[in-house]
């Protein structure tokens, strides 16, 4: 075939070579390399329809490791004397590239030898190019010849037209490209080639300034992120003659856009020229170009500083922001000049809203401070203006305006942050204004803002706060909780007293500060609980609330940690057994902190105490926890001369105060980390079993199943694991069949359950059968059904990862294989009476499943949940809804199938008398639109009628429900 006289017949003889060197190119010898490279130069003087074959063939060789030394430039010199590249198709176009490719990633050095010669071939090779597959290609080489050092030689303009004809990229990918290429991979590739060298900056600047210009956005944006590139590699000499026409280009751009896009461009681009400019090292004769160039930019802005309610003023501050921010020659350059001009704009503008823009202004410039640190004194514009700026700062907090103090509180939270800055009267004077707005200011917002800043401030000045600012707090809350008020501003007093025990916690940031605030917080937790007033249930919920976030702030600090747990934990538990003992003696005393609501309040602050305690710690504070509740052992306990005995395990109607207490020892035991031993253990656990099955208090009783639970999910495995489950087994299983205790043993199932379905143990399959068939139950039968939620949702305060629960990943997954099927056969076979259970359980499951598992079981159900919208209870409708709402979004080609019956169900259910349902039927109807639009033409008119009636709902949520999906419709 190679010696044939026909064209074809030769090429196919070529291409089968080719072919057959492309599998084996690695296991040729070199002269074997040297008498192909031979031939195959010579083939390329053929007939054109070889040439492809001839292509493929020189790839191969040019992979080959032995190849003589020479060869590589001998092959390249042929391709650009003897083809012309772009008269091929694009397959062969990438053969040619990826040739070049190979040598330049193997024979580097021959081919620099070639000098400019070779910058000049692959120009001739690229020039025309047009696919994008194989621009992606040539960009890269273009990128390695300027990386790698090749020679341009006087090619270099040549080169720079030859890629920058594509600038900026318009290509848009055809619909079904099975390539995959992107305008952004052209985009990005282009860019760094026209970044990579400041050789093309007299050749790419005036481009990048006529395509700003340009009316397309892509162009300006393309244009500017470019330029943004190009201020990383050029100097003061590149960019000189340019600076004018790019500072007014980018002036025009922000002060006339409308793109948000566009100007944030412009102001990074206008950061990185400055930068440039900072960068740039000076000779003694040069002229300063950062210098003159701020100077234009003061020039064009300063003045419009003086207008606060004219359009230009926030762009020109954005202006001279961005080109602050540049460096710390560049900042002081800019405030030097701006900072003055502010502080007396300020002075001269009465009006709050003129005020706040220069406020904000200013607060821009302080910002930009923080990122150069504490600065020396004499380089500082801004400590010379130290007591103006304290004085503008201080007068916006005691405007009437909120806005205005929102940002006066801002900028204070700033100046605090900037080390050094604010003296010690100044300090003082923080404080006060942060009590008084923290406290007094009528507005919430400046209240919560004064709290955040309080509470950013205070690690930066623990000694200030701690001496200053407690005590002022500690005195507020003494007067305000001590004085006696009229009825009518009670309310007003007990805001106050909130407002105090918030700041108390807002501060509590640092361990010194802590060790001051938590006293403080107790000793009104015991003057509240020893008030027997009306309202101090919620009293002490505030003061709860405030005990927890100061826990959560302290769980990072190994030392606050544990000054926390060792004051609060005791503290709290001795005024729990001493109201329970009072309560069990005179039923009236002490009766607030017993209550569910405050008892609740309570658990999270021991839990958040306990959970980052060090094993060490933890194992020391739980040989004083478990002696107390197991045998009334109260020593470790401050003030503890106690009445009576503390036996909340023992038998007696008297004792009902004590067992309550559970809740405490539950937040406790159930928080510890599993590598800590609890002691007596198994005797624990018997008490918490029997005293959950025996209970009559059902706040009680669920909390000590909680907490059998809580410690059965983190025992280890093994026998006495398997003795105490059978044991809870044996008293559940009677208690369930009959009696008067059923739903306390419900009770105990579901969290035993979920305590060993979080583990995979092999016993909650038995237990989950169990309740699966009580959802047949008729008195037990919907209690059985929500129990499902409780199995899947999330526990707050125990059974989570956060108390260190033993929870397995995809155990949702799990329950969801191993039991769905049972709920839907169940469901078939129930009597018309007990349907709504199985429906309700299943619902329960499949809204806590992951959405991309729901969406490929939705088939096998979706019937199932349509039938469940039939159902007459509320609960069943709310739960299914909510778990169609988003497989509409998500699966709209399987719910497309059923729109004919969805459409039916939802209309329906927004006449429903259930407010939730009327709301979550409506976000489904809304939902629906998601579905392709000729699924939902036939219905449009049947639905926007039928939406008219909910426009008109009594409700005004559902009014706005109604509005949003009927307008969609």
């Amino acid at each position: 075939c190679l010696e044939n006289t026909d064209p074809r017949t030769r090429g196919r003889g070529i291409q089968l070579l080719s072919q057959v060197l492309l599998q084996c190119y690695s296991l040729l010898q070199e002269k074997e390399v040297l008498h192909l490279v031979l031939f195959y130069e010579n083939r390329l003087q053929d007939h054109h329809l070889v040439i492809p074959s001839v292509l493929q063939g020189l790839r191969a060789l040019s992979m080959c490791e032995v190849l003589s030394p020479g060869l590589a430039v001998s092959v390249l010199k042929a391709i650009f004397q003897e083809v012309h590249v772009q008269s091929l198709l694009q397959l062969d176009r990438h053969t040619v590239y990826s040739i070049i490719t190979n040598f330049m990633g193997s024979r580097e050095e021959e081919l620099k030898g070639l000098g400019a010669d070779f910058t000049f071939g692959f120009i001739q090779v690229m020039d025309g190019e047009k696919d994008p597959r194989n621009l992606l290609v040539a960009f890269q080489i273009v990128r390695d010849l300027i990386a790698k050092n090749y020679a341009l030689g006087p090619f270099v303009e040549e080169l720079f037209e030859v890629t920058s004809c594509y600038f900026p990229i318009d290509f848009t990918p055809p619909p079904s490209d099975p390539h995959g290429i992107q305008r952004e991979d052209l985009i990005l590739s282009l860019r760094a080639v026209l970044s990579s060298t400041p050789q093309f900056a007299e050749f790419l600047l005036p481009l990048l300034i006529e395509k700003m210009d340009s009316d397309l956005q892509s162009a300006k944006l393309d244009s500017l992120q470019t330029l943004t590139a190009c201020c990383a590699i050029y100097g003061q000499k590149e960019l000189q003659e340019f600076l004018p026409s790019l500072w007014s280009s980018l002036r025009r751009e922000v002060f006339q856009t409308a793109s948000e896009k566009v100007e944030a461009e412009c102001l990074a681009t206008l950061h990185a020229l400055s930068a440039c400019l900072s960068r740039s090292v000076l000779s003694s004769d040069t002229e300063d170009l950062l210098d003159s160039f701020l100077s234009s930019i003061l020039q064009d802005c300063r003045h419009h500083l003086c207008e606060p309610d004219m359009k230009l003023v926030w762009p020109s501050a954005k202006l001279l922001q961005a080109a602050a921010g540049a460096s710390l020659r560049s900042y002081h350059c800019v405030t030097r000049s701006v900072l003055p001009l502010l502080l007396e704009q300020y002075t001269k503008h009465p009006q709050s809203s003129q005020r706040r823009t220069i406020l904000e202004m200013l607060l821009g410039f302080l910002e930009l401070q923080q990122k150069w640190g504490y600065v020396e004194e004499d380089e500082s514009n801004l400590l010379s203006l130290q007591a103006q700026v304290c004085s503008v700062v201080f007068s916006a907090l005691t405007d009437p305006n909120v806005q205005l103090q929102l940002v006066g509180i801002r900028a204070l939270t700033l100046l605090g942050s900037l080390q050094g800055f604010l003296s010690p009267s100044d300090l003082e004077l923080v404080v006060d204004h942060l009590i008084r707005l923290a406290l007094h200011e009528e507005d919430s917002q400046s209240s919560e803002a004064a709290m955040e800043a309080a509470g950013s401030l205070a690690p930066i000045y623990p000694k200030v706060f701690s001496g200053c600012m407690v005590p002022r707090l500690e005195e507020e809350l003494q007067c305000v909780s001590s004085s006696e008020w009229e009825e009518e501003s009670s309310r007003d007093h007990c805001s106050l007293r909130q407002r105090c025990l918030q700041a108390l916690a807002a501060v509590s940031i640092h361990t010194s500060i802590v060790r001051e605030t938590v006293p403080v917080l107790l000793q009104h937790l015991r003057k509240v609980q020893k008030g027997n007033v009306a309202g101090n249930t919620q009293d002490m919920v505030s003061v709860c609330q405030s005990l927890h976030r100061v826990a959560l702030q302290c769980q990072q600090d190994a030392e606050g940690c544990w000054y926390y747990h060792q004051t609060v934990v005791p503290c709290l538990l001795a005024m729990a057994v001493q109201a329970a003992m009072q309560e069990s003696a005179h039923p009236l005393l002490g009766k607030a902190l017993l209550e569910e609501e405050v008892l609740a309040a309570m658990v999270p602050i021991i839990s958040a105490a306990t959970t980052h305690l060090s094993p060490e710690l933890a194992a020391q504070s739980v040989s004083h926890m478990v002696p107390l509740f197991l045998d009334g052992e109260v020593s470790f306990l401050p003030q503890n001369s106690f009445p009576s005995s503390f036996q909340p395990f023992e038998d007696g109607e008297c004792l009902e105060a004590q067992r309550r207490l559970v809740a405490l020892l539950m937040a406790f035991v159930c928080s510890l980390p599993r590598n800590v031993a609890i002691p007596q253990q198994e005797r624990l656990l018997r008490e918490l079993l029997g005293l959950s099955c025996s209970c009559n208090c059902p706040f009680t009783a669920t909390t000590a199943a909680k907490c059998f639970a809580g410690l059965v999910n983190k025992h280890p495995a093994g026998q006495q694991l398997d003795e105490i489950l059978q044991l809870a087994v044996n008293r559940m299983e009677p208690s369930l069949a009959e009696g008067p205790r059923r739903m306390q043993a419900l009770t105990l199932l579901l969290w035993v359950t979920k305590a060993l379905v979080l583990r995979y143990h092999p016993l909650s399959s038995r237990l989950t059968d169990k309740l699966l068939g009580l959802l047949g139950d008729a008195e037990l039968g919907p209690a059985a059904a929500d129990g499902f939620s409780l199995l899947m949702a999330e526990s707050p305060d125990v059974l989570h990862k956060g108390c260190h629960a033993d929870v397995r990943i995809m155990f949702r997954q799990r329950f969801f294989t191993d039991n769905v099927p049972k709920l839907v056969q169940g469901f078939h076979g129930a009597g018309p009476d007990v349907k709504a259970n199985y429906l309700k359980g299943l619902s329960h499951v499949l809204n806590h499943l992951p959405k991309p598992v729901l969406v490929t079981e939705l088939p096998t159900l979706l019937s199932l949940l349509l039938e469940a919208l039939s159902c007459s209870d509320c609960v069943v409708q709310l739960s299914t809804l909510s778990c169609l709402q988003p497989l509409l979004l998500e699966a709209p080609q399987i719910m497309s199938l059923h729109v004919d019956t969805l459409v039916t169900k939802f209309l329906s259910l927004t006449s429903s008398p259930t407010m939730a349902v009327r709301i979550a039927a409506l976000r489904c109807a809304h939902a629906l639109t998601s579905l392709p639009t000729t699924v939902l033409l036939p219905y449009k008119a049947r639905v926007i009628r039928a939406l008219a009636k909910p426009l008109d709902d009594k409700k005004r949520l559902v009014r706005k429900e109604a509005v949003a999906a009927r307008g969609e419709w």
